[in-house]
């Protein structure tokens, strides 16, 4: 039988995810405070999310006490892929140079950063030879 395809976080819950992957697991409480200053919503508004979110598989969670400590199910790497890739693909019609020139020609980017991107794209072509 074909597996389910994964879920899609929305941007609100890929902040949540984020710092579930930082902090491998919390309770609602310690994410919204996390998130204090990021997120306009209460503390009923996260805990409502973060049940949404349990119930689309992407979180985990088990009862401690009086609470409910979440968990990630779905991989940060792989996470992150995907939506790059659906990205790609409706943006730039699958052209990842397309995107790189794009990003880079509306970014002001520091000499550091190019470094990076250069060592990074050795790196690339030494494994393809």
């Amino acid at each position: 039988m074909p597996q389910s395809p994964q879920p899609t976080p929305t941007r609100s819950e890929m902040e949540i995810l984020e710092q579930l992957w930082e902090r491998e697991e919390a309770t609602a409480q310690t994410i919204h405070d996390a998130l204090g200053g990021t997120r306009s919503v209460g503390y009923t508004g996260t805990l409502k999310l973060m049940q949404l979110m349990h119930q689309k598989g992407l979180l985990g969670r088990r009862r401690e006490g009086r609470s409910h400590v979440y968990y990630p199910l779905v991989d940060e790497q792989s996470t992150k892929s995907s939506l790059l890739n659906t990205f790609v693909d409706a943006t730039f019609a699958g052209s990842a140079s397309r995107m790189m020139m794009h990003l880079l020609g509306n970014k002001k980017v520091s000499r550091e950063e190019l470094d990076e991107i250069r060592d990074y794209l050795d790196r690339i072509e030494e494994d393809k030879s």
